[in-house]
Formats: structure tokens, sequence, C-alpha cells
């Protein structure tokens, strides 16, 4: 199993959770960290595939740090070309996330500043614990975000709040996460994890070419007019007719069994 001495990795019942590791540094994001992300991404992705994983949880290690940011040391005394191959992976690390055909869920406790609360955003939803605490805070050390904040949060959350938390850089707190719609649930710090694993175990039991085109749909939907976006669902509702999975699933449902999809 991938792992590294600040990224640990995990499989349960399909279910790949991916911890960061750096405690004495709430978690933050360094080269080092980002390097081995990508690495933990390109397998997660070649066991998606393979059908060995069918949904990913993103946290990170203790109670007091989801991913506090970037490693503001290691970031000082970056110059233009540095900072922007450093960018550059980040939004790497981000797209390979998003681009995973499975479910991704990050569970959120504590900081999940600057790099924290993008690497959040690049998951499909976000699980918070009620010590949660977001915000892009780059403005105050005369930065913006770099690792797709600008972007991601617009689009969670709407251009003007997304502008509100950017230009003043202030953190919320996970009920205000809650109410503009950047988490989806908050839970007690420790039934955080627990409960976002259960809902990616809930999730790797349905039938996972479904699952994998429902998230494809919706994102691409998303930037589309409706009606492009409803032709596109058209098409997809009927290329699912034609997988092993539907004539799986619609056969154990008449004959009142637990379906057993092998994601074909």
């Amino acid at each position: 199993m991938l792992g590294t001495d600040t990224l640990l990795v995990s499989d349960d019942a399909r279910v790949r959770v991916v911890t960061i590791s750096r405690p004495k540094a709430l978690n933050a994001l360094n080269p080092e960290v980002i390097a081995g992300l990508a690495q933990v991404l390109d397998d997660t992705a070649a066991a998606a595939r393979a059908g060995q994983v069918r949904a990913l949880v993103l946290t990170g290690a203790g109670e007091k740090s989801f991913v506090a940011g970037a490693d503001i040391a290691a970031m000082a005394d970056m110059s233009e070309g540095t900072a922007r191959e450093f960018a550059r992976a980040g939004h790497g690390v981000g797209e390979a996330l998003a681009g995973l055909p499975i479910p991704t869920i990050a569970a959120v406790g504590g900081f999940a500043l600057g790099g924290g609360c993008e690497l959040a955003l690049a998951c499909d939803f976000i699980y918070a614990a009620e010590n949660a605490k977001f915000g892009q805070p780059e403005v105050k050390l005369g930065v913006i975000p770099g690792f797709g904040g600008t972007q991601r949060l617009a689009r969670r959350v709407g251009l003007a709040r997304a502008l509100e938390l950017c230009l003043t850089g202030d953190t919320i707190d996970a009920a205000e996460a809650l109410r503009i719609g950047l988490a989806n649930r908050v839970l007690p710090a420790a039934e955080l994890l627990p409960a976002t694993i259960a809902t990616a175990k809930k999730i790797a039991e349905m039938g996972p070419v479904a699952v994998a085109e429902a998230k494809r749909v919706l994102h691409a939907g998303a930037g589309l007019p409706l009606a492009q976006a409803n032709a596109l669902e058209i098409e997809a509702f009927a290329g699912l007719f034609a997988t092993a999975d539907q004539k799986e699933g619609m056969a154990a449902f008449l004959g009142k069994r637990k379906p057993e999809f092998r994601g074909e």
C-alpha cells in the first residue's frame, strides 16, 4: 500500500482513506506532501479503474487541523518562477482529486485554511467537525489562493461569498460553512471520520458505473446551459442500459435480493 512519512493510506471495503499526517505543522502542505498526494491519487485512479477502490475519504491527522494551509516557511523565499511551479503542482493535485472517477469526500476537523480549504474544495463534498474553521486568508500574506481557491470556492458558494472570503481573508466556522453550502454536514469531532467513512461505504455499495456516470454528468452539466446538460443526462442514462450492472441491479430489485455489482 502506498504511503509516506506524511501520508497514511488505508483501504477497507473498497473505500480508501488518505490521511495527511504532519500534526506538528498542523498538516501544512509542503512540496513533499504535494508530490506524495500526486502519487497516491495516481495510484487511486488506477485502483478505481480496476474496481479495487470505489470511494475516497481525505482527512488530516489529529483534531486540530485538516490542513492548515501551505507551509509558509517553505514559501517565504520562493521566486516568481518557483511559486508558479508550486502553484502548478498544487493545481495538479486538485485536478487529479477532482478528476477521479470515484466519489471523494473531505472529512475536515479543525483548520482548513488556504491550501487546506482548496484541497477540501477539490473533493466532491465536505463533512465538517463542529470545530472546523475554513478560510482563504492569503491576502493577509500579500498573495491570493494559488491551488484553485478563487475558482472552486466561487463555484461552490457563489461569486459574492467567495469574493468576501478571498478579499477579507476571514475565517468562518463549521456552522457558517454549512449555511453557505461549503460543508454538507457538521458532526461532533469524534463522529466525523466514522460518519464520513460510513457514507463512502454506502456509496461504494451502489452500482459503480452508475456512480461514476452520475458524478461525471453532475460536474460536466454544471457548466452547461440546461438544455445541453439535460441532453448529456439522457445519453448517460441510456448508455447505462448497455451495462451488466444495470441488468444486475434491476434483476436484484425484482428478485428482492441485494445486487452484486461488478462495475461492468
